[in-house]
């Protein structure tokens, strides 16, 4: 018995032109025991219980050895991977249609189709090559081309990145997850702005999102631009991998090239003016910055940290990374003899807050950190100091220091081994691209190779 399915990539816009005696029954669509016509109209619970159940296109046959109807296989043809009413349906009407046409056509499940397939192929390429093939498809083309409405079969683009989004969620960070959903509702907003409300996801092509992305690029920069062509392609990614796209587009798009920003390390004397400023006006800024300065965290980091955290008998201090769940870090003598007492405080409070150290905070991990920078600009703003310095300038500072003192007594190598553990980088290439970019690794003095 023939599978149906594979006659069905043939039927489309050629099958009208066959007659037969009819021997079967009209096919029809079954939506997991719920009325599709009245889906907006159920409640959540019924609808959602739909959705569990497979979908799919049945109909029936006159069996010959019977002459009586014969109910035929289901066919899914993978539309119960859609996760919508409006998707699921759109994808099996299609099928229903076309599985009506073919059966109009003469295909019967009991029999040999070679024959029919043949002349549909025929027909279509003598359509083809004659330019009439399917009016109706050609007009429905140029439609979605120009606007397609939303009436139209097809995902919604702010309908398709809520169910990407809805996916990333449980995938990443909180802080990294802001940043995704802003970057995804603005781009969201764009196109319906240019293309309306219900525009079909499936028709973002690579132009568009080009268009897109060049507009970022004039707004902001070009590294905002590339942060945003790799959060949309992620967000495709997921699209593609659901079959609610053919194809991640952003792929094809290449990156910009850009000049990375970099905070500048501190020279020795300015280190201590700096500090010496703030021990003097904000030493709850001052003990946050020692956590960057002496365990080498970042200021996000810094933020996570709750009083459970710190483990003061043990010197341990745990901790949630940038690359790694959990990691555990020493904390050092100099830094424990200028912990505060913490052993009365609540285990949940964050060990840093606005009114200091051991309290609640709800706020993002984003607005912590943003609350800290901005405390350590008003520093900036009394010392007169630039734009290139900020609060990982210490974390560079400190590094460049440990390094340069290991290197005078061991070989480069040895050096750079004994300080890995330290800043807790997780390669020996990633550590060393880090002690290039902050110019740690610097060479003797060479006058001695001028001289004649």
């Amino acid at each position: 018995m023939p599978d149906v399915s594979l006659f069905l990539r043939t039927v489309h816009g050629t099958v009208h032109v066959f007659d037969m005696k009819r021997a079967f029954s009209e096919p029809k669509i079954y939506t997991g025991g719920a009325d599709a016509k009245s889906w907006s109209k159920l409640p959540r619970k019924e609808q959602r219980d739909a959705l569990a159940k497979d979908w799919y296109v049945y109909y029936s046959f006159r069996d010959p050895s019977t002459g009586k109807l014969k109910r035929q296989p289901n066919i899914k043809a993978g539309a119960n991977r859609y996760g919508t009413k409006r998707q699921r349906y759109a994808h099996l009407r299609t099928i229903q249609r076309n599985l009506a046409m073919l059966l109009e056509a003469g295909f019967s499940p009991y029999a040999d189709n070679t024959e029919l397939e043949r002349e549909l192929f025929d027909k279509k390429e003598r359509a083809t090559d004659k330019g009439t093939i399917a009016p109706i498809e050609k007009e429905r083309t140029q439609r979605q081309t120009i606007a397609p409405r939303e009436s139209e079969p097809g995902t919604g683009v702010a309908e398709a990145l809520a169910m990407a989004l809805s996916i990333k969620k449980s995938t990443l960070r909180e802080s990294t997850y802001i940043k995704f959903r802003s970057r995804a509702n603005r781009f969201g907003k764009w196109v319906e702005e240019r293309h309306g409300k219900g525009h079909n996801v499936a028709l973002l092509d690579k132009r568009t999102v080009m268009e897109y992305l060049n507009d970022v690029l004039k707004r902001t920069s070009a590294r905002n631009r590339n942060n945003a062509r790799a959060d949309l392609s992620s967000l495709f990614q997921t699209l593609e991998d659901n079959d609610i796209i053919a194809k991640n587009v952003v792929k094809g798009i290449p990156q910009l090239r850009t000049q990375p920003k970099r905070n500048k390390t501190y020279a020795p004397d300015l280190l201590e003016r700096v500090e010496g400023h703030m021990g003097k006006n904000d030493p709850l800024l001052l003990l946050f910055v020692r956590f960057v300065s002496y365990c080498f965290l970042r200021p996000i980091e810094v933020c996570r940290l709750r009083v459970r955290d710190i483990d003061v008998s043990d010197k341990k201090l745990y901790l949630r990374t940038k690359t790694k769940l959990d990691k555990t870090k020493i904390i050092p003598d100099i830094l424990l003899g200028e912990l505060p007492d913490i052993s009365d405080m609540a285990p949940e409070h964050f060990l840093f807050t606005p009114e200091g150290i051991g309290g609640t905070w709800d706020t993002s991990e984003e607005n912590k950190r943003g609350y800290f920078t901005n405390r350590f600009k008003r520093v900036k703003v009394e010392l007169g100091l630039g734009k290139e310095y900020g609060l990982y300038s210490f974390r560079h500072t400190y590094i460049t220091q440990l390094y340069r003192k290991l290197a005078k007594d061991n070989p480069s190598f040895v050096a750079k081994s004994k300080l890995l553990p330290i800043t807790g980088h997780s390669t020996m290439d990633a550590l060393e691209k880090y002690l290039r970019d902050i110019d740690a690794e610097l060479p003797d003095d060479y006058s001695h190779l001028f001289e004649k």
